[in-house]
């Protein structure tokens, strides 16, 4: 389990110090810092509409989420899983989380964009319904876009510029959450990454581990998969 951040406004320099200090430590040769956190499941401690609080063996990790994110979450003190996007900046980590995968997956095109951080990111993403936005991006709605709280029209014609050809094709309906890890393969999975594995190919020995039926401890799986990886 990662260091927890410190909350800068809280304690200032000493914060920015503590996080920039972890920056340096995640970045290793041949280590993607960007999988440090993934996915994050525990008890869910606090929600508003742009943050969830989710406690994890001792640990609450604030994570900001999306409008639609949060009308889905379970009660306060509920297990909650959410799908992670860590973002790192010389003085900043910050965890964006997401219950459906394709909500994530259209986040990060999202901050592909130029003069799309993050945190307009989620903007967009809490202003229009996913199916909508990605509808509006293919057939060049630029109207329909600027009518989301911070998007303009300069910024409207650069999301349907550079993403028009990049989204997924659209479904008949709402995509499924889909079902998240055990906690035990969780712990493989970050293991995998955290030597260096690629997630894809991490996640395919992982499954191909987890069906051969046996012990679902943490060290058979890892062992498994670890041996699925050598082939």
């Amino acid at each position: 389990m990662p260091t927890p951040l410190l909350n800068d406004g809280a304690t200032g320099v000493l914060a920015r110090r503590h996080n920039a200090r972890l920056k340096r430590d995640w970045d290793l040769p041949g280590y993607n810092v960007g999988s440090m956190i993934a996915h994050l499941r525990g008890k869910l401690l606090i929600k508003h509409p742009n943050q969830a609080i989710v406690e994890t063996s001792g640990v609450g990790y604030d994570v900001t989420i999306s409008v639609p994110t949060f009308s889905d979450l379970p009660n306060v003190g509920s297990e909650v899983a959410l799908h992670i996007h860590t973002h790192v900046r010389e003085d900043l980590i910050a965890l964006y989380g997401f219950l459906r995968p394709a909500e994530k997956q259209l986040f990060e095109k999202l901050i592909t964009v130029s003069g799309i951080g993050p945190k307009l990111a989620i903007t967009i993403l809490s202003g229009m319904p996913a199916d909508e936005m990605v509808g509006a991006i293919r057939s060049n709605d630029v109207g329909r876009l600027t009518r989301i709280p911070g998007i303009g029209k300069k910024t409207a014609e650069r999301m349907v510029l550079e993403l028009r050809d990049k989204l997924p094709p659209q479904t008949a309906g709402p995509e499924p959450v889909i079902p998240t890890m055990s906690a035990v393969e969780e712990d493989v999975l970050s293991a995998l990454l955290n030597l260096g594995y690629q997630r894809a190919a991490a996640e395919k020995a992982l499954s191909t581990a987890v069906k051969s039926g046996k012990t679902q401890s943490f060290e058979v799986l890892f062992r498994e998969a670890m041996s699925g990886l050598s082939k």
